[in-house]
Formats: structure tokens, C-alpha cells, sequence
């Protein structure tokens, strides 16, 4: 009978294996893999295998959803997939706004703005969102004036008043915290800026504030976004335990958007 009763359990435990459904989910690796990964017990229980895929690029986790080869996408927030959307002839959708990481001004050469150089070499975030996000943030701080204050699709041509003559140039967001070094300012990404050890609310000159509209969320295709998997994951990020986790491990870094 023993042997009967764990013969069964066996294939009690191959057969709910066999139907555990997997999930293939494209992510930064900091914060969003980070976060991925602590739900990943819980999404077990639920009979979901999340199968995370670190990029390091704001490109190919769209494109890669977009053609099917993955199933999620957890890095960007709305305005960048609206642009990517719009330039691509996508038709990604949100299904979960999780966090805010809010955007920083870093320096290794100076320790306030007020004593940035004239003519300065300032790099910012070569997409449009993004690049858009650091002018805002530059404006904020009182380093330059735009056109339009609040044009989230700024560019450097839209730079009306520039005191310091500063000189923008626009780079791949991934490479920004390794010309830190190099430039005299550096408006950085959150999940960069965390990889390259940097800490926002202690080294960045200056930072978003917690109301940033840049929620960064869960994105799939419409013919996705009603799958059983997907609304599970989005179940395990909006948990409390989630919460959690993101201000313990972040200190304010990051900021749950639930």
C-alpha cells in the first residue's frame, strides 16, 4: 500500500508539473528581474512558470513580445511604449502600472548643479521619452528653459534658455553610467543607475519626485492580455508582499505605483 500511495504522489506531482503553465517574461535586470523574481514561489502555487530574459536594451524586449518569441515585457513605462507604439506600428498594450523609479541627475566631477561648468558635456537617454524626460528634469532644476515646459517629446533643439551653454548630447541609456566618468553630467535611468551602484536618493544632484507620471508597467500584446498566466503575474505584482519588498529593498529608489 505504501508503495502504491507513493507511486501515486509521483505522478500526482509529474502530472501538475507537466500542467504548470510557462511564462517568458523580457526585464532590466534592476529593479524589474529583481521583482520578477521574488514573485516567482508564489506564481508556482498558481501553476505558472515564470521564465525571466535579462535585457539591456530598450528595443528588443518590444520587439521580442510584439513577434511572439515572448509572451511580457516588465521595463519601460507608458509614454516610452506609446512612442514605441507609434514608431513601430505596434499595438502593445499595459496591463499593470507596478513602480515609479525616479529619473536622476549624476556627476562624478561636481556635487551640486549650481556648480556645473559653462560649455558642460551632459549626456541624456538617446529615445525620445526618455531624452525628453532628462530636459524636463534639467528645466526643473533650473539649468535650462524648453519651448514648451511641459513637451514630454522634448529635444535638445527645443532648448530655449541655456545660461551655461551646456552641451547636450544624446546616448544609448544602457552606456550612460559608463561615460559617467567622462562627461560632466549624466541624466540616468533608475535601473541603470541602480546596476552601476549608483544610489538615487543619495547620489543623484537631482531626482524626480514620487509623483513622477512615469509608471514603469507589465506590457503584452492585446491578444495576450486577458491570458490566464499574464492576470496571475499582475495579481503577484500588485500584492502587498511586492510592496513591500520594493520599499524595503529600494529605500525610495524605487516607489510602489499601487
Amino acid at each position: 500500500m505504501k508503495k502504491l500511495l507513493t507511486a501515486l504522489a509521483v505522478v500526482a506531482a509529474f502530472s501538475s508539473a507537466a500542467q504548470a503553465e510557462t511564462l517568458r517574461v523580457a526585464a532590466s535586470a534592476v529593479p524589474h528581474a529583481e521583482i520578477l523574481n521574488f514573485v516567482k514561489p508564489a506564481l508556482a502555487k498558481e501553476g505558472v512558470e515564470l521564465d525571466v530574459k535579462v535585457f539591456t536594451d530598450y528595443v528588443q524586449p518590444n520587439v521580442q513580445v510584439a513577434e511572439k518569441r515572448l509572451d511580457a515585457n516588465f521595463f519601460q513605462h507608458q509614454p516610452y511604449l506609446d512612442e514605441f507604439n507609434k514608431s513601430r506600428g505596434t499595438t502593445l498594450v499595459s496591463v499593470a502600472g507596478v513602480h515609479v523609479e525616479p529619473f536622476g541627475a549624476y556627476s562624478s566631477k561636481i556635487k551640486d548643479l549650481k556648480d556645473l561648468p559653462q560649455s558642460a558635456n551632459v549626456v541624456i537617454p538617446n529615445d525620445a521619452t526618455n531624452g525628453g524626460r532628462a530636459l524636463l528634469l534639467l528645466q526643473k532644476a533650473g539649468v535650462i528653459k524648453l519651448k514648451d515646459a511641459n513637451n514630454i517629446l522634448s529635444t535638445p533643439k527645443d532648448i530655449a534658455e541655456n545660461p551655461k551653454a551646456i552641451k547636450v548630447r544624446e546616448l544609448e541609456a544602457a552606456t550612460l553610467p559608463r561615460v559617467l566618468t567622462q562627461v560632466d553630467l549624466a541624466l540616468i535611468n533608475t535601473n541603470y543607475a541602480l546596476e552601476a551602484k549608483l544610489n538615487p536618493t543619495q547620489d543623484a544632484l537631482a531626482i524626480e519626485g514620487s509623483d513622477s507620471p512615469y509608471v514603469n508597467i507589465l506590457v503584452t500584446r492585446e491578444d495576450n492580455k486577458d491570458n490566464a498566466a499574464v492576470q496571475k503575474l499582475v495579481k503577484a505584482l500588485h500584492s502587498d508582499e511586492v510592496k513591500a519588498f520594493i520599499l524595503e529593498k529600494y529605500k525610495g529608489a524605487v516607489v510602489p505605483a499601487f
